[in-house]
């Protein structure tokens, strides 16, 4: 069998992966509980009686196991009121693909919301001999050391002592410079009420004891979420057991996004 006809049956494969996915698992609308009231998707918004000091959140994505379906994406946009258009996202997919001269090929079509099994989204990669690929959720890393805040000039952008960075969308003046701040291209300007937005992991949900909308309709449990501060929990097991890895961590922002791999290829 050619390359190209392993690569063509490798294609099918995946959109029949994708396709059963959403048969086994239903619609992100029928997956998720939505949270409706008036307001109670804003950032700076938990229940009453929330302590944020009894928590540690942590994020966990395993590169091996997403299969870019976009449903995350779409979950996302569903829940948190973002707009569809692909330019503005608080989570996205990257496929990348190295070829065997070296190269690297990475792309986002439409932030991956509608998977990448579309002639259109591969005929880039037709005729190449292709010697891996993968894909690669992206987010809001919530760092430690957030640069997006040291550069707001009105404190709207701020870290919670539970280590969520938010957005007060009231506070904030749409100067930008938190999104030029930024290394990982997380945040964008929204273009009805013209303030910084990005993906805050569902606070309005995690605050409630509810796990992130990606989270929840991921097929495949490639994103995980939870408390460091429980030793029981998915997240701790893992962080204990496995080595993790974080983006850009010569940059010193300390991401409180981790993957359980990440090729050196991934930027």
């Amino acid at each position: 069998m050619s390359e190209a006809v392993r690569r063509r049956a490798f294609l099918s494969l995946a959109g029949r992966v994708v396709v059963g996915s959403v048969v086994i698992y239903g619609s992100t609308g029928a997956v998720l509980r939505r949270l409706t009231e008036p307001g109670i998707a804003r950032a700076d918004a938990p229940p009453d009686g929330y302590d944020p000091k009894a928590h540690e959140w942590v994020f966990i994505v395993d590169t091996t196991a997403c299969i870019g379906c976009g449903r995350c994406v779409r979950a996302c946009k569903e829940e948190n009121h973002v707009p569809m258009d692909p330019d503005y996202t608080r989570t996205w997919i990257e496929r990348y693909v190295q070829t065997s001269d070296g190269e690297w090929h990475v792309d986002s079509p439409d932030a991956g919301i509608n998977g990448f099994t579309s002639w259109e989204a591969n005929r880039e990669l037709d005729g190449l001999d292709i010697t891996k690929a993968f894909f690669v959720p992206k987010l809001c890393n919530q760092c430690e050391k957030p640069p997006c805040v040291q550069v707001c000039p009105v404190a709207a952008t701020y870290k919670t002592q539970d280590g969520v960075v938010l957005v007060n969308r009231d506070k904030c003046i749409g100067c930008r410079y938190c999104i030029q701040a930024c290394p990982y291209g997380a945040r964008y300007l929204d273009p009805h009420e013209h303030v910084a937005d990005k993906c805050t992991w569902c606070y309005h949900r995690i605050s409630r004891g509810l796990k992130p909308a990606c989270v929840v309709v991921c097929p495949v449990g490639a994103r995980k979420f939870g408390d460091l501060r429980d030793p029981e929990s998915e997240v701790s097991k893992i962080v204990e057991e496995l080595r993790l890895y974080v983006l850009k961590e010569d940059l010193g922002t300390k991401p409180r996004v981790h993957y359980t791999q990440l090729d050196e290829g991934v930027r």
